[in-house]
């Protein structure tokens, strides 16, 4: 139920924004929208009631988020509306209606749960459903190592082949992708997929006499948080490009070469995801802010890295520029925070200004509670 929230919240929020109600191409006024909301069929109505009580409060939750919500009044033209399918979905193509005649911008929802039969007692609808939990959450259980860059970069290529060979292709996909890591010295695990009940073919050795380089695979970059002097990236990149930054935080579980000859401008905090260890986060956060205070004080620059440059160091630099960042985002040595503490909401602005410069940013759930436990712990001992 998360993206039909989402959804309605940004329109409620639109529509308020009265600049932005009358797109001027369309001459559709934004205040004549369809802002109701819009649910699948089993969820009752007992639990529909239950969120539009709460719907006010997200919406504020929103406008004080720090998105950018001019950028996005900007370029959507008609209301957002979710749809969606599941396993059992039947769509007969020539019966789609043209988007253009649709009065409303669809968010298509893929469900990973399968269907059930047998009505369930605690729903007044027909409709039941056998829920897995996390199956859209933890892609690595799902995804045969597949992430978003290659599913992006290939997309059309695996629409194309159908549901037979589906999988054969993903694999196909994936083990290039290794192996052109592999030949650059790059991070590149082994993928190991447990084959489901109804994968019939043998599972072939994928031609790599064709291997494509893309430039775009290379650049994965740098990215610098406004005029902070913190910077995202991976582990990778950080080996590479680093010898113009003065410092680095390795944040990776494996260590790096870097240029740098101080010991005092690298520092190697090996921690692991929270599903591998739920306290590591939380243990290495004191030594990693006190590394970025003693060094940001004096002026330098510096590169927070983990393996993918998504999750974890994007986590760490959180924590970094609400401990010792005020909210204009300047360095202030922790004076604000000390003053203010942190809240959830608080916590969620700032990741939210993040994200605007680390657009590859994927903080977990499990890593964002270790930073607000930090965070608060840290609000205690003042």
């Amino acid at each position: 139920m998360v993206i039909p929230i989402i959804g309605l919240s940004i329109l409620l929020v639109l529509t308020s924004t009265s600049p932005f109600s009358l797109d001027s191409n369309t001459g559709c006024n934004s205040h004549d929208w369809d802002c109701s909301l819009h649910l699948p069929l089993w969820v009752s109505e007992t639990e529909k009631a239950a969120i539009e009580d709460r719907l006010e409060g997200w919406t504020k939750d929103l406008e004080t988020s720090g998105a950018d919500i001019v950028i996005l009044a900007s370029c959507l033209k008609k209301p957002l509306r979710p749809l969606w399918i599941s396993q059992k979905t039947v769509i007969w193509i020539n019966e789609v209606p043209d988007y253009d005649s649709w009065d409303f911008t669809p968010i298509i929802l893929v469900s990973a749960s399968s269907t059930s039969g047998v009505t369930q007692h605690r729903t007044t609808s027909e409709f039941s459903w056998n829920y897995i939990p996390g199956a859209g959450d933890d892609e690595e259980s799902w995804a045969r190592g597949l992430s978003p860059n290659l599913f992006w970069n290939h997309a059309y290529d695996l629409i194309s082949t159908g549901p037979d060979v589906c999988n054969q292709k993903v694999a196909d996909i994936v083990e290039k992708d290794r192996v052109y890591r592999a030949r650059r010295g790059q991070d590149a695990p082994q993928i190991t997929v447990k084959p489901s009940i109804s994968e019939r073919s043998p599972c072939l050795d994928p031609d790599l006499s064709n291997i494509t380089i893309s430039p775009s695979d290379e650049e994965c970059g740098i990215f610098w948080l406004g005029s902070t002097n913190l910077a995202l990236g991976s582990s990778q990149i950080a080996a590479e490009r680093s010898s113009n930054i003065d410092c680095v935080l390795n944040c990776d579980q494996w260590p790096i070469s870097v240029h740098h000859q101080e010991a005092e401008a690298y520092l190697h905090l090996p921690i692991v995801s929270s599903k591998m260890d739920r306290f590591s986060l939380f243990n290495n956060l004191p030594s990693a802010v006190n590394f970025a205070k003693s060094n940001l004080t004096k002026g330098r620059t510096l590169l927070i890295c983990c393996h993918d440059g998504e999750d974890i160091s994007v986590c760490v630099c959180l924590a970094i520029l609400i401990s010792l960042f005020n909210d204009e985002g300047s360095f202030d040595d922790g004076k604000s925070f000390s003053e203010t503490g942190i809240t959830k909401c608080e916590m969620r602005r700032r990741l939210v200004y993040v994200c605007k410069f680390a657009i590859k940013a994927r903080p977990s759930r499990g890593n964002l509670k270790q930073v607000f436990s930090f965070l608060n712990s840290e609000v205690a001992e003042v």
